[in-house]
């Protein structure tokens, strides 16, 4: 007979990436696991009932065995499994049922909750929606909060994602019965494109004013514009509508309807694509990774269009600036491991503007592309990663396994409302996941590179970096891995939505109450994307597949001036919350701004760096700032200078003076 267990623990061990533990105490083994908790509403999971808590997420559930056939007692972990056979295949089981009740959360959840966002989603649609009476047709409210905050006013950018979906839910045969309210769209558009407003007129940069009021009237209050994504993604929509329409045979409509819109703004993002504007959550001003992807989306697919329909006279000028685009957009990537959202706005530069870049130039024919940041890209991976553990600081997320889903919300510094989590970033997470898959089984293997190792290893210990084809194991334990994974987030999600489906703006960081506005719109539009990308759905190629930077690349809306890559690094020791910043003679150094300046990035401590694109055989002058508690100090006279090569690229270093 086996010894009594005593009183102390000896050791434990990892026994599996699910949270399950194997410990032996004197004789006793026994394995602990966690299960998915998902709260008390309608959504909850009735496997984690009891027993002790282990978080605010997760229950600890834990099974005893006599441990003597275990004749390593100093090492009482590394063989006991093995050694009983029956007690083996047990816990195994046992330590599957976490996945499994977040896949099966997942299923349900997105089973009962997608009726009841697309719902309410329809009813934040004037005039016939039951939450915008007030709306003119095809007018979408941000939310029908009126108070605290106040969105009861429709944005260009939220118009274009809520349609965006509604479009390739009819184009897919997935709902036919939205056709009027997309024809309600494009004519509320082609008006609000007329409506002077205090970013200008059509033709003198008024397409980039925000919002406006929800009869079709300018906002005049003071807000952060111009916003420049606003026109890249109304146009992403209408042409995957125009390019449905042709493929049904209606090329007129396309011509006389779509077209006159689509032109306005892409000659709008052509012209401006390259200049400084408020990022989507309207708070910095500065160029932004989000706005750079979606201008790009848009004059690629804009001049295949152009060329469709005869418009070759615009059609060169807009691959020639999707191209320049396309360059910039390398830029934001940080040698740090992710992608820097802004070029300025003093933070991490960790945002879920980043993660949304992926899900919204989501091209499933590009498979695992990195120049345009796929999904599966081993960039657009490892980005996630440190996006996501940027978020350990939310109470909800506490004690809870860096394989499992947590809260995420826009950024870590975040304070509106708190700084709270999202329910559309968390679902953003997921999305990108499922989207991943959905390419994956398509091309049937899975690469592991240097750069997106770790974050295959968070999931699947001691994975190395190769090209698993689908008929391996590892190939196999990686999908499922990554597949429970994306589920465990919406789990998250389903943990935090209220019993009546209700989808607010954010969830509390301390207790996840949901928060900020009420029915916000964009939220329901996204929980419908990760649904059906889940299901495997993907959205009409836009050309992203094949793409190349150029080898010189032009940063000017005219296509004139060639830039090369000037990489500006700088020793400085700082202080905690510390900032060092450039700025200089140029536009793209933000004209000696400190207000725009641009962050550098301190991943090489005390070396800071930012590589940015300059124009080509231009001399130049610059100096770094510090920023510190809202006080600004310049390095010591005299400016540095230099002039920038012909074409290549090149690195400066300097020490603060």
């Amino acid at each position: 007979m086996p010894p009594p267990p005593r009183a102390f623990l000896l050791s434990y061990q990892v026994f599996s990436a699910h949270g399950a533990i194997a410990s032996d105490v004197m004789g006793v083994s026994t394995v602990c696991f966690q299960v998915l908790g998902l709260g008390n509403n309608h959504h909850s999971d009735k496997l984690a009932t009891s027993d002790s808590s282990h978080s605010s997420a997760y229950k600890l559930r834990c099974y005893s065995a006599p441990s003597s056939f275990n004749r390593h007692p100093r090492r009482p972990n590394q063989r006991f499994i093995m050694r009983w056979p029956l007690l083996s295949a047990f816990l195994l089981a046992l330590a599957t049922i976490g996945v499994q009740a977040q896949s099966t959360t997942a299923s349900s959840y997105f089973a009962s909750e997608s009726p009841i966002a697309k719902t309410n989603l329809l009813a934040n649609i004037g005039s016939s929606g039951s939450k915008a009476q007030n709306a003119k047709p095809g007018i979408v409210i941000a939310s029908p909060s009126t108070s605290d905050p106040n969105y009861l006013y429709t944005w260009t950018r939220d118009s274009a994602l809520v349609f965006q979906t509604i479009i390739d839910q009819y184009t897919l045969g997935q709902d036919t019965t939205l056709r009027p309210l997309i024809d309600s769209y494009v004519a509320a558009q082609t008006i609000l494109q007329q409506v002077s407003n205090p970013s200008g007129t059509v033709n003198t940069g008024g397409l980039g004013e925000p919002k406006f009021n929800i009869d079709e009237t300018a906002f005049t209050g003071s807000w952060g514009r111009p916003q420049r994504d606003g026109p890249a993604l109304r146009a992403n929509a209408l042409i995957t509508w125009a390019n449905y329409l042709i493929s049904q045979g209606n090329s007129s409509y396309v011509t006389g309807s779509l077209w006159p819109i689509l032109k306005l703004d892409l000659d709008y993002v052509s012209a401006n694509w390259n200049q400084t504007g408020f990022d989507l959550w309207e708070e910095v001003n500065s160029s932004s990774f989000f706005a750079t992807a979606v201008q790009h989306r848009a004059l690629r697919q804009g001049a295949a269009l152009a060329t469709s329909l005869g418009q070759t006279s615009v059609a060169s000028g807009y691959t020639t600036q999707a191209s320049n685009a396309l360059c910039f957009l390398q830029s934001y990537w940080s040698s740090s491991g992710y992608i820097t959202a802004n070029t300025g706005g003093g933070r991490s530069g960790k945002d879920a503007n980043t993660v949304l870049t992926s899900i919204h130039t989501f091209d499933a024919a590009a498979g695992c592309d990195a120049t345009t940041f796929q999904p599966c890209s081993d960039r657009a991976l490892s980005n996630l990663l440190v996006y996501i553990k940027s978020f350990s600081i939310y109470a909800i997320n506490s004690g809870i396994a860096s394989n499992q889903g947590w809260a995420t919300g826009r950024y870590p510094e975040d304070s509106y409302y708190g700084g709270n989590p999202w329910y559309l970033t968390t679902l953003a997470v997921a999305e990108q996941l499922y989207d991943a898959i959905i390419v994956w089984k398509a091309q049937g293997s899975i690469t592991v590179t240097a750069l997106s190792q770790p974050f295959f290893t968070n999931l699947v210990s001691g994975t190395a970096v190769g090209t698993y084809a689908s008929s391996t194991s590892t190939y196999t334990s990686l999908l499922t891995a990554v597949q429970n994974y994306a589920d465990s987030f919406v789990a998250v999600v389903a943990k935090y939505t209220p019993t009546n489906g209700g989808l607010a703006e954010q969830y509390t960081r301390s207790a996840g109450t949901p928060t900020s506005a009420v029915d916000l719109t964009w939220s329901y539009a996204s929980l419908l994307t990760a649904a059906n990308a889940r299901k495997g759905g993907k959205p009409a190629s836009w050309g992203a597949a094949g793409l190349t930077v150029p080898s010189t690349c032009a940063r000017n809306g005219n296509g004139g001036t060639s830039t090369v890559a000037v990489t500006f690094n700088v020793d400085a020791t700082t202080v905690y919350g510390e900032n060092i910043y450039l700025t200089g003679s140029v536009d793209a150094l933000v004209n000696w701004s400190t207000d725009n300046a641009l962050i550098l990035s301190s991943a090489a401590y005390p070396t800071w760096s930012i590589t940015v694109y300059l124009p080509a055989s231009t001399a130049i002058e610059y100096k770094f700032i510090r920023k510190y508690n809202g006080a600004v100090t310049w390095e010591s006279d005299p400016n540095n200078s230099f002039t920038t090569p012909a074409s290549g690229s090149t690195t400066l270093h300097d020490t603060w003076r």
